[in-house]
């Protein structure tokens, strides 16, 4: 499976992100309202799961799975789907049940060769996330940021949820 290499910058302040990636070089790609509904591989196991996504532009239906909270801790298969809820009628045939449903909001760059995300979920503070081609190309990118190694994370949705007191395995219905 391919290894995901990915950092979050958690509470972020969208407008001086933005400036600060333009600044550096880097493009506005877009912003896209998203939805995702996730299901469970196996119950009750928070290591992996399946998301399927709807980003506005195309959607994806992928098995994640992490091994350890690093930049390189998660791999991802994903694959394009042809309709949202067609999948999702899909997998429910197959037996597999939504656990939530969710949606984000997304603005997307390009800088020096990886792909920034600021991403605002519903009840926390916007976070960006930096992927790249290899670990020390994510924290590269976050140098020309100005942003210290010491403030990456890899931790998953769950867990980034949980740094604001909030269980998100326990909301089932994520919106705005």
């Amino acid at each position: 499976m391919p290894t995901e290499f990915e950092a979050k910058v958690l509470d972020v302040d969208v407008d001086a992100v933005g400036k600060a990636i333009s600044g550096a070089g880097g493009e506005l790609v877009g912003e896209v309202g998203m939805r995702r509904y996730v299901y469970d591989v196996v119950v009750g196991d928070l290591s992996r799961w399946i998301r399927l996504r709807d980003s506005g532009r195309e959607v994806t239906l992928a098995v994640k799975e992490i091994a350890h909270d690093g930049i390189d801790g998660t791999t991802e298969t994903e694959v394009v789907v042809g309709d949202f809820e067609t999948t999702h009628a899909l997998l429910g045939r197959m037996g597999f049940e939504a656990k939530s449903y969710q949606e984000t909001r997304r603005t997307s760059y390009a800088l020096a060769g990886a792909r920034l995300e600021v991403d605002r979920w519903p009840r926390i503070p916007a976070y960006l996330e930096i992927e790249g081609d290899s670990r020390e190309h994510v924290v590269q990118v976050a140098g020309l940021l100005g942003i210290d190694e010491s403030r990456l994370t890899g931790e998953n949705t769950i867990k980034v949820y949980a740094r604001y007191g909030i269980d998100l395995e326990a909301i089932a219905d994520l919106r705005f």
